[in-house]
């Protein structure tokens, strides 16, 4: 295997296109997804997948129940997806998320900022984590004097996030 340091680097262009989840209860899933956050339904398989979209794109997001149906979520100390990370365009998008969130009734696991970004964190129906994060201008991060990324983690103010909310 070659080493990190001789490896070809990736394409610049390249991104995750989307990420399929296994859950427990389809319809349980949706209504987190959908209702809540508001991604629209591009194609559904009876009770056994759907696969949802922001904007029409054939899907970001895949849900299945093929191996889960009915399952519990994986322990903790075992390996699998940390969370998703949904990446909104802009800070009135993420404001209007945390509402639907809030409205929701969901309990928020964290909230940060992290210089780069500002970053929600909470869990879906299944226990999958989730983050809901909008990114600052690549002119506005945080460096170090050498002008190497210089990232951090502070709490997040919900209050001046909601008040960037467009009503």
């Amino acid at each position: 295997m070659p080493s990190a340091e001789t490896a070809t680097p990736i394409p610049t262009g390249t991104r995750i296109g989307h990420v399929h989840l296994k859950v427990a209860d389809l319809d349980r899933a949706l209504g987190f997804y959908c209702d809540v956050l508001g991604f629209a339904v591009m194609q559904r398989m009876g009770d056994q997948a759907a696969f949802i979209s922001a904007g029409g794109y054939h899907h970001h997001i895949g849900l299945n129940t093929w191996e889960s149906k009915g399952g519990s979520p994986p322990p903790p100390g075992t390996t699998g997806l940390f969370h998703t990370a949904i990446l909104y365009p802009t800070r009135a998008a993420l404001a209007d998320a945390l509402h639907r969130v809030l409205q929701a009734g969901i309990t928020l696991d964290g909230a940060s900022d992290h210089g780069v970004s500002e970053a929600l964190y909470l869990r879906d129906p299944d226990h999958n984590g989730v983050e809901l994060y909008r990114d600052r201008p690549e002119a506005d991060w945080p460096r170090s004097p050498d002008g190497a990324l210089a990232m951090f983690t502070r709490r997040l103010d919900l209050d001046d996030l909601l008040r960037a909310r467009v009503a």
